[in-house]
Formats: C-alpha cells, structure tokens, sequence
C-alpha cells in the first residue's frame, strides 16, 4: 500500500518528469554539404562502387553531425541529393536505393542492420543518430518492387522514390517521405500513387517534411501547416537559385514567415549550378542563413528555436490594397520579364512616391524613399497576375519592387546581384486573391533583412527602419493553388517547348560543370 506521502512525492515526480521531458527551445542545425559526385551518373555502377561515393559523402556528414551534436543540437537537416548526387537515369541510379521500410516496423538499424535485407545506408545513419544522441535527416533513395498486377508498375519493375528519412536521437526510424512534386529531369524517380504528409513528435515540437520543390504547391506543404498543425517543416533541398524571386534563403524565409512555421533548409553547396543558401528561419525572421558563390567548403549553421513558435496576427491580404484608390500611370507602363513570365511595370522616378501598377485582378502599391535617387541605378514596381507554366504550372500573384540590371527599362526582371541604392522606408502591398503570400526582402550580395521589416494586419510589407544595405528586390510572392490547373492552348505549348529546352541545357550545366 502507497501512503499519502508516497503519493506525493510520485505526483512531484511526474509532474517534474512531464516537465524536463517538453522542451520549450531548441537548437537547430542545417548543414550546407559539399557533395561528391560520381565519376558518371548516367551508366551504370557495381553496388559497391555507389556504395563507396556514399561513404565518402556520409564522412563528410558524419564530421557535421559530430559538430552539431558536441554544440547541443537536437536535430540536424542535411541536403537533398546529398549523399549520392543528381542527373542519373533509372537504371544507373539502382546501385545507390536501399528499401526503405515504413517507420511503423519500429526499426533501429544501427541494433538490428539485416532485418530489411542489406541496407548499410540506413545503418550508418542510424548509428550516427545513436552515437551522438541527434536526430539525424537525411535524403536517400528508396526502391520498392512491383509487378503486372499492378498497372502503374513501371516497366523495370520497381518504384525508385525521391526520400527523405528521419532516424531519432536513439537510432530508431521515425519518418519516411517520398517526394511528390518532382523537378524537371527527376525522370529517374517516381512520384507516389497516394500523396504522403509525414509528421512526427518531439519533445521539442511536431515536425513535418517534404522535399525542395515541393514548397511551390499546397500539397504536402501546405496542408502539413495548416490540416496537420506542424510547428517546425524540415526541408532538404538542391536549389537552383533564380533571381529575383526564388532565390534560396529569399524564398524559404518568406515561406516560413507566411506559414507562421520553424523552416529548417538544408541545400547543396555547388556554386557552378548556383546551389547555395541554407538557412534556420523562424515565423518572424531568419535565425541564420549562409550564400557563398565564391568557396567550395561546406557549412554548419545551429540556432535556437521556441519548439511551439507564436502564430503571428492572420492577415487580410487585400485589404489596405483595396482601400487605396489607384494611380493613373497611362503610358508610364511597359511589359518586363521575370523567369518566363510577362509583368506589368512602372518605373520609380522620384527619390520617393507612390506608385501603382495593375494586372489582371492584381493592383499593388508601392510607398518610397529613397537615401538618394541615384542616375546610375532604374528601380521599378511590376505586377503579374498568371499562371507560370515552365518547370511547373502554378499560379502566382506578385507585386515586386525590383532593381533594374542597367538603366535600360528593357532589363528591368533581369537577375541582378548587386545594388548600390539604400531606402529610407517602403510599404508594398496588393489586392490579392489568396491568403497564401509570401514577404520578401532581398539586400544587395544576396542577403536578408532580418529584424529591418514587417507584415501589417491589412497586408502591407512595410520596413521598421532604413535598410541595411541596397536594396534588390521587396516583393509580396502570392500563390493561387486552387487556379493551377488553369489551361491555355498557346502558353502551354510554349512551356513545353522550354521544358524541352531546360531538360537538355540542365544536364550539360552538369558536365560542364563536373
């Protein structure tokens, strides 16, 4: 029999246990990982020599997830492709799949390495979770059989999926997710029969993943946010930065601040395909993020994050913008291109002003000053309202602010890297028909303005003090999910001819490259 007291010291002790066990922080890390590709990725190699490239990546990890843990990390991300590279074909990448079972078997490999046939891969990554209490995230490639009674088989009978792989700080697999949206030229892997939302729980928050391209649709990363309540999304990634809008720590930080979520990115770093930028993102500002076209090193990056991060103020997008009675521009407006699509621009005259520019349904408005007109510099408001139909159909809203590459107008949407121009103050914002709007702020170098901006109740993207440095582009990324489907005859057929055109160009990008 338990006496009153001994109650009371076990309902301390839970409530002590309850309370050492649910962590209200933790430190994130990322890890920006200089692959080493194979010799060739398109015939293929005996097992063991895919496993030996592996092993050589896995070093190289092995020495970054060492370093995080012995800082007190409690997770790491590491990069999509990262441990056996890209641009192979179906049959050449087979030597490097393991099959990779459902978290629901229960397995620690590192314990129990045969149980799912030979899967050293799997036991490598399990036993560096294990050796250094950590969990470990990983991008590797799952193959699963199939046959005829299965239509959808593919012809070589297997399915090869694009996978991300979560093993616990004991070893223990914990997640497993295939990649859905797969990018132009992943004709090597499969995307899944059914869609897949994977979470799991921690005792520093619940987590979802998904993969890179991913990001630019509602499923699965949307839904993980929003249907499945996720605090913190974890994202390995091969990134190929494109200006002025989606370029890696632009993008993903202005995800996570529309998403109100944690986003740790973990990317590729291989310069001559322009794979850079990681980064640690909390829903109000970028903890910390790394850009480097110029070194050929890897990098770690660790911060610390609230495990169940504050939901910011919900935001009527449309609503300031609504409210604004539009400017005539008449003449003032010419057409721009940004990554294939037609925009609709004005160009900023004044050393400050207002501004509007209309598209379709979309009006945005843009408020200004500027530290000095400079006459060496054009800086423009563009606005598109459309479906973007090239490396993949999905329907944006945008309102940007951008710097021209020269002062000929004609160059206004160009990629342009460096700035000399500082501002003062700026609002922008724009009619939008969606919820879903992602703020950009991108500084001159390529760099973020962590703390120098905000997002108002009435959907302005405003900045709390001068910028820190020149500005490149402010921008408000607004996506339509729900008009991707959207068909027309003409444009489709000139995204396919730049898909063909972007699978031939990308490879030998690679070669040249390599």
């Amino acid at each position: 029999m338990i006496t009153s007291p001994s109650l009371a010291y076990v309902a301390i002790l839970v409530f002590c246990v309850s309370k050492t066990s649910s962590l209200d922080t933790f430190i994130a890390a990322v890890y920006e990982h200089a692959v080493l590709l194979p010799n060739t990725s398109l015939t293929p190699v005996s097992r063991e020599e895919a496993l030996a490239l592996m092993n050589r990546n896995l070093d190289l990890l092995e020495g970054a997830i060492a370093s995080a843990a012995e800082q007190g990390a409690h997770i790491i991300v590491t990069p999509e492709d990262g441990i056996y590279g890209w641009n192979f074909n179906r049959e050449s990448l087979y030597p490097y799949l393991e099959d990779i079972p459902h978290p629901q078997v229960n397995w620690i490999p590192c314990n129990d390495p045969n149980r799912f046939g030979h899967t050293p891969v799997q036991e490598r990554l399990s036993c560096l979770a294990k050796e250094n209490s950590i969990y470990v995230v990983a991008n590797i490639g799952d193959k699963k059989p199939c046959n005829a009674s299965d239509p959808q088989c593919p012809p070589d009978g297997r399915y090869q999926y694009n996978t991300d792989v979560v093993f616990d700080s004991q070893g223990r697999l914990v997640a497993r997710y295939h990649k859905q949206n797969l990018f132009l030229g992943e004709d090597q892997f499969n995307a899944p029969k059914e869609p897949e939302v994977v979470t799991f729980n921690t005792t520093f928050g619940r987590f979802g993943i998904f993969t890179c391209f991913d990001i630019l649709f509602h499923h699965p990363a949307v839904t993980l946010v929003k249907d499945f309540h996720v605090d913190t999304i974890l994202f390995p990634t091969a990134w190929m930065n494109v200006l002025p809008h989606l370029s890696a720590i632009e993008f993903h930080s202005a995800w996570a601040m529309g998403m109100g979520v944690n986003f740790l990115a973990s990317n590729i770093h291989y310069p001559s395909m322009r794979m850079t930028g990681s980064g640690i993102y909390a829903p109000n500002s970028a903890r910390v993020f790394h850009y480097d076209m110029k070194t050929k090193e890897g990098k770690l990056l660790l911060s610390q994050l609230d495990s169940h991060p504050h939901h910011p103020v919900v935001v009527n997008w449309p609503s300031y913008a609504s409210s604004v009675e539009a400017l005539s521009t008449g003449n003032q407006e010419f057409k721009g291109i940004i990554f294939f699509d037609e925009y609709t621009f004005v160009e900023l005259k004044g050393v400050g002003g207002n501004y509007t520019v209309c598209q379709k349904d979309l009006c945005c408005h843009l408020s200004y000053k500027m530290s000095e007109k400079r006459s060496d510099e054009v800086y423009a408001l563009g606005a598109f309202d459309g479906l973007h139909t090239v490396e993949g159909r999905y329907y944006l809203q945008i309102c940007t602010l951008v710097k021209c590459k020269t002062t000929d107008l004609n160059t206004c949407g160009d990629s342009v890297e460096t700035a000399s121009t500082r501002f003062e103050m700026f609002s922008l914002s724009g009619t939008f028909g969606t919820q879903y709007v992602f703020p950009e702020v991108l500084l001159s170098e390529i760099q973020l303005a962590p703390g120098e901006f905000q997002v108002s109740s009435d959907g302005r993207l405003y900045s709390l003090k001068p910028t820190s440095g020149p500005i490149l582009t402010v921008t408000l990324f607004g996506r339509l999910y729900e008009k991707d489907g959207a068909s027309n005859a003409s444009s489709d057929l000139i995204a396919q001819a730049l898909r063909i055109m972007l699978a031939v160009i990308i490879p030998i990008v690679y070669s040249l490259s390599w």
